[in-house]
């Protein structure tokens, strides 16, 4: 009997510890960024930061509701679990309320909740039963249609929705394939496709084609083994030509002003003086006060509730997508270092317990958990940093708002309870 109960309590509890750390910044952050100057009433509801105080409240106790289930539970019902997710994307068409023009919320009395957020675990749900049940490999053509339906379905949704952040989020789940047998040839692509879309948009079509004949000259005359005849070259080349000229038409016509902006922003393409000033009041407006505040802080940052950008209201957004600058100016570039530095020990501890699962299901799980928090973190923190366009998706554990914290512990918590039933399977 007690060596029952302390297989049932077998948690990591570095992650557990790297997860309160988040939070419990992530908390003071979004105080700093809500309040309104007054004397700080942590339960006064009226305010942002009582509200999350709630929700993290109630976050220990949904902890408690996943880790008190099975471990096979999840693994029995993932299909179930992410058809009610589906669902539940498919009925925001009808009752769903529109927030800043995506419809993505359910409204609950004064609360809304997003179901894109509880996807993403379904998801990873999902791929890991369908993996783990055909015990595939990834390498027939047949496999990767199927298991790319799965995360295909979800994303379109989220998409009509026009939340398109929250989709590009789905992409994160090619790591998981890749690292279940998918053929490099696709990462190898799709980094292509990328890198051709910046040379088309930034140099335009001649730059770009001449670039494409270079590379693709110098790897046929360099290969020692000329496995490819210069008619399979010279159809890679038009295919990258034409991809190309289809980036720049759907650029041009099928991106909405403001993501055509905020692409052009990013790459620097706007020659205009008179209409680049405009595009940095409405689009660039955000990510410039977001830059102002980061290095504002310093080495050692502003103080906490010092802010003065923070407390001012000049970043829109603060306690949301652009909780980071908050960081950056309170506390400088040691407590950015240092949220940094959880993140990446935290995604490298779920991978490290994913590779010593001893089932398929836990595993594939496990990097599907490691892939959507790298997903997340990676484009947060580079779009307030202005590495990358902006897109607006949550920092995890750490951005205001009751769905995103539930989602990502949900998605989190799933693999320590998968985890501490390893020593089971032996």
């Amino acid at each position: 009997m007690l060596r029952e109960n302390q297989r049932r309590f077998k948690f990591d509890w570095l992650t557990i510890i790297l997860f309160l750390l988040l939070v419990g910044f992530g908390y003071l952050n979004i105080l700093s960024a809500s309040h309104d100057g007054d004397i700080v009433n942590y339960f006064d509801t009226s305010q942002l930061y009582g509200k999350q105080l709630i929700f993290i409240g109630l976050t220990f106790v949904l902890i408690v509701l996943i880790l008190s289930f099975e471990a096979k539970f999840y693994e029995r019902f993932a299909s179930i679990i992410y058809l009610v997710a589906l669902l539940a994307l498919m009925g925001l068409f009808l009752f769903g309320k529109e927030i800043n023009g995506a419809r993505s919320w359910y409204a609950i009395g004064s609360m809304t909740l997003q179901p894109s957020e509880f996807a993403k675990f379904a998801t990873a749900l999902a791929v890991a039963k369908y993996i783990s049940d055909l015990q595939t490999n990834m390498q027939t053509l047949k496999d990767q249609l199927r298991v790319v339906a799965i995360i295909f379905v979800p994303a379109l949704l989220i998409l009509l929705q026009n939340d398109a952040g929250s989709t590009i989020v789905y992409l994160s789940f090619f790591f998981v394939f890749y690292r279940e047998g998918l053929q490099q040839i696709y990462l190898i692509v799709a980094l292509s496709l990328i890198i051709l879309a910046v040379l088309a948009l930034k140099f335009g079509m001649v730059t770009t084609a001449m670039a494409c004949l270079i590379v693709l000259g110098l790897r046929y005359f360099l290969r020692k083994k000329k496995r490819a005849s210069i008619l399979q070259y010279l159809l890679v080349l038009g295919v990258a030509i034409g991809f190309s000229y289809g980036v720049k038409l759907f650029y041009e016509h099928g991106l909405k002003v403001h993501q055509q902006n905020r692409i052009s922003l990013w790459l620097r393409l706007e020659k205009d003086p008179v209409k680049l000033e405009r595009m940095k009041k409405d689009e660039a407006y955000n990510l410039i006060q977001s830059e102002q505040a980061i290095s504002s802080g310093g080495l050692t940052g502003k103080g906490f509730l010092q802010g003065t950008r923070t407390t001012g209201k000049f970043v829109p957004e603060q306690e949301t997508d652009y909780i980071f600058s908050t960081v950056g100016e309170e506390w400088g570039f040691l407590g950015s270092s240092f949220v940094v530095l959880v993140f990446v020990l935290l995604i490298i501890r779920v991978l490290y317990l994913a590779e010593s699962q001893k089932s398929q299901f836990s595993r594939v799980y496990g990097y599907g958990v490691a892939s959507i928090l790298f997903v997340h973190f990676t484009i947060n923190i580079g779009m307030v940093m202005g590495l990358i366009p902006t897109v607006g998706i949550p920092l995890p554990f750490f951005s205001y708002g009751g769905s995103g914290l539930w989602g990502f512990t949900i998605l989190l918590f799933i693999f320590i309870k998968l985890d501490s039933n390893k020593i089971n399977e032996w």
